[in-house]
């Protein structure tokens, strides 16, 4: 008997993945693939967007023509801070920039002496400085570093928004991504900030539409309806506010672990840009407050460095569990022994030293120093609001030392996880429903676990 389903692609910085969903928002089907990357006109390295398109369309017409499933619905959760520009005809004018691609100190600078004071504009428009992570800002670099590009772009989508365009034709805008510290949005006015309108950026963003919008079209002689697309965190915490009533937060992790606050009251404070806190979107155009950590990029970065260093395989740490013994031995004379690649930190050793003779040891020391970034992290969001429930979803999930060390140093809250291939997939497959969720939805499709903090010796 055929099914009906509604497909997600999800497509994060690692991996880009494909889902399929009953009517319960039960899985029913999966793939995924990963990209080599490719260089930008720089010589910078990216994602590679023609790859992308093409995987995106064969995956779909296959999936179309499955015999066991008959696709009414399609939508897109997508990362962020990342932007593909058209022109005319509809052809991608530039390569899929790399959101962490060095921006050259003069154009942030003209930005900042035109329309700042930073730490006010930040504060107004929940976006810290943070360079091409900023697509305000990637847009401003655009038009003055590469003016004959910039004349030529008809519509400047997010990349949600532009893998929604692929399928319907429609080139729209859509709140989650123009609200996650793209510094375009005013969220004292609810409306573009002043910048936007006085360098005519807004004349190359599509009209607004809600998250919930879906276009029917004809596709290989089916009917089809289209959603817009979700920002990736902000699709992920759809789930959670949709079946929980009581006050939260979530950590939804992968290549950056994003701590989200969807308790927030009021504007950020001069405090909270000063801890690089930020603002994401929820749906209905309420801010979202979060902090951000490049945790899972680090994380491959060094486990890569212990791989080497004791010649074990790659995957190899996947086998690791969290064990008492090694962490009270490590926890009791604890130094600092890691220097980071990707991530600041004050506290980081001044060159990494490995004084073990055991792979196991090592990671459990690497885990401890990230645990105690992340929980930090999470401190930011959580700011003054007496929350008492914590969630972790996405890849860290899954990893038995992280969620233990988590735990042991954020009691007393109460931590559970949920399924780590699902991610932000479900909160873009419910959003183009009409289906309320109801409080143990989680539980029966999200594997939610509790687990609970180390019993100390």
């Amino acid at each position: 008997m055929t099914k009906k389903v509604t497909a997600i692609f999800d497509i994060g910085r690692t991996n880009k993945k494909f889902f399929l969903f009953d009517k319960d928002f039960k899985e029913v089907y999966r793939e995924y693939i990963r990209f080599d990357e490719i260089v930008d006109e720089e010589g910078y390295p990216t994602d590679d967007l023609q790859a992308l398109e093409v995987w995106a369309k064969e995956v779909f017409d296959r999936m179309m023509n499955a015999p066991e499933y008959d696709i009414e619905t399609l939508n897109f959760s997508c990362y962020g801070a990342t932007v593909v520009h058209i022109d005319e005809h509809g052809k991608a004018l530039t390569p899929l920039y790399n959101y962490m691609k060095p921006l050259e100190d003069r154009i942030s600078a003209s930005f900042y002496k035109k329309y700042g004071p930073e730490d006010e504009f930040s504060r107004l428009t929940g976006s810290p400085k943070l360079g091409m992570l900023n697509t305000g800002m990637h847009m401003y670099w655009l038009k003055y570093a590469k003016p004959s590009v910039f004349k030529k772009i008809k519509y400047t989508l997010h990349l949600p928004q532009y893998l929604s365009y692929l399928f319907s034709g429609i080139p729209v805008s859509e709140y989650t991504s123009i609200g996650c510290h793209t510094m375009l949005w005013d969220y004292e006015k609810q409306a573009y900030h002043d910048w936007v309108y006085q360098e005519e950026i807004d004349k190359i963003l599509p009209p607004f539409v809600a998250a919930e919008t879906t276009t029917t079209i004809e596709y290989n002689g089916k009917p089809l309806k289209v959603g817009v697309g979700l920002h990736d965190s902000s699709s992920a915490l759809l789930p959670y506010v949709r079946s929980i009533k009581s006050p939260f937060l979530l950590v939804s992790t992968g290549t950056w672990s994003i701590s989200v606050n969807p308790f927030t009251k009021g504007m950020l404070t001069l405090k909270d840009v000063k801890n690089k806190c930020l603002f994401n979107m929820r749906i209905d155009g309420s801010p979202t407050k979060a902090s951000r950590l490049f945790l899972g990029n680090e994380y491959k970065l060094q486990v890569k460095v212990l791989s080497a260093h004791f010649n074990v395989p790659e995957d190899y740490h996947k086998t690791v569990k969290f064990d008492q013994d090694t962490f009270f031995e490590i926890n009791k004379d604890f130094e600092y022994l890691f220097r980071w690649k990707s991530i600041t930190d004050v506290k980081m050793a001044k060159e990494t030293k490995i004084p073990f003779d055991q792979f196991e040891h090592a990671y459990h020391q690497l885990m401890l120093e990230l645990v105690l970034l992340q929980v930090e992290n999470i401190k930011v969001a959580i700011g003054d609001e007496p929350l008492q429930k914590l969630f972790v979803d996405g890849g860290f999930s899954d990893n038995d030392v992280y969620i233990k060390l988590l735990s042991h140093y954020l009691r007393p809250m109460e931590l559970r996880t949920t399924d780590s291939s699902l991610g932000s997939a479900l909160g873009a497959a419910i959003v183009i429903s009409d289906s309320n969720l109801k409080p143990k939805f989680l539980k029966k499709n999200y594997a939610l676990k509790k687990h609970r903090p180390l019993i100390l010796k």
